[in-house]
């Protein structure tokens, strides 16, 4: 089992930053760590995942360039600096985790722990 606890959320204006950190209950190296975000009335998407043991990193278009996975194992923690945002960008984000043995899991349907999620909101 795997406790995950997200923080960072809040408010900002288009273009402007947050930082999302998660917190894990246990040692995550050898999980994948993904971050996922829900708009009202959409399904849920990833954004970015790592993998813990080797930094290995995936980005859904919409976010390259704008949004950093990073992790401190150490800490058990995962972060997700989220730059130049846009009110697309507003959202539930979600930090997930899941078994990380083969390639990199990007659908929500592949990973097994979830935390409660913090809320995004960019207004322009």
């Amino acid at each position: 089992q795997v406790q995950l606890v997200e923080s960072g959320g809040g408010s900002v204006q288009a273009g402007g930053s947050l930082a999302l950190s998660c917190a894990a209950s246990r040692y995550i190296y050898g999980y994948c760590m993904g971050w996922f975000r829900q708009a009202p009335g959409k399904e849920r998407e990833g954004v970015a995942v790592i993998r813990v043991r080797d930094g290995h990193t995936y980005y859904d278009d919409s976010v390259k360039g704008r949004l950093t996975i990073s992790q401190d194992s150490a800490q058990k923690r995962v972060f997700l600096q989220m730059n130049s945002l846009k009110p697309e960008d507003s959202a539930m984000y979600y930090c997930a985790a899941a078994s990380c043995w083969g390639k990199l899991p990007v659908g929500p349907e592949e990973y097994i722990y979830w935390g409660q999620g913090t809320q995004v909101t960019v207004s322009s």
